[in-house]
């Protein structure tokens, strides 16, 4: 390529999402952003992107999304999916629509950005995926009971998809961020982390940033935990 690469990020009006942005931008990627409240549209005008206003659960919105990115720079080279938070509530309270909810946010917004983006890829004959997930996708916590459930899902899915276009130069890769400074948590939380602080969201950018990176050319259908050694099992 002789022009700079472009990227898709979702969830990008704060927290991780905006950072992932911020970092892309600093390495030289051109922009096309999307957030349910304005605030995508703010940081695109601020880093020269595209922004959109938009829900990632809404097929409408991804494809408004999608179709400017085509519109303006012609290519999608990388695409961050970021959703924010599934529901919570104890376990067998949380209701049927919820669950839905969840599936919608975590799983079905892939699925239906990836129908969107990967002929795109296809016919450039490249391009990379990376997903944010959850630490607790493989060690559930009953905190987190949707996410839980439905992030293991979405690593499977990783799995799969990775399988099905590696051979055609798209790679994917998921990334589980622990407890991250984007949301506040207690000393208990905290102690808990044997790094005894909580992730930097430009931590987790520069995870993201790398993964899209020719840097991780041979690296596919992965999932990175990236949480300063919360979980346990190896």
């Amino acid at each position: 390529m002789t022009e700079a690469p472009v990227a898709i990020v979702t969830a990008a009006g704060k927290g991780m999402g905006a950072a992932i942005a911020r970092e892309l931008h600093a390495r030289g990627w051109r922009l096309a952003l999307l957030s349910p409240s304005g605030r995508a549209e703010a940081l695109a005008a601020e880093l020269g992107g595209v922004g959109v206003t938009g829900s990632i659960t809404e097929s409408k919105d991804l494809e408004t999304l999608v179709n400017r990115t085509i519109e303006a720079y012609g290519r999608i080279d990388g695409l961050a999916v970021s959703t924010g938070h599934a529901p919570k509530g104890s376990l067998l309270a949380i209701p049927d629509a919820d669950w839905h909810r969840g599936l919608d946010l975590v799983i079905l917004s892939v699925v239906r950005l990836l129908r969107l983006v990967t002929p795109v890829m296809e016919r450039q004959g490249a391009g990379a995926v990376v997903t944010l997930s959850t630490f607790s996708a493989f060690e559930p916590s009953l905190r987190f009971p949707v996410s839980s459930t439905l992030r293991a899902g979405l690593a499977s899915f990783v799995k799969l998809y990775a399988d099905e276009v590696a051979a055609k130069g798209i790679r994917i890769n998921n990334v589980m961020p622990g407890f991250i400074d984007s949301i506040n948590q207690g000393e208990e939380t905290i102690a808990a982390i044997p790094m005894k602080r909580l992730g930097r969201v430009e931590e987790i950018a520069r995870t993201v940033a790398f993964l899209l990176s020719p840097d991780a050319g041979y690296i596919t259908g992965q999932s990175l935990r990236v949480d300063g050694g919360i979980t346990r099992s190896v």
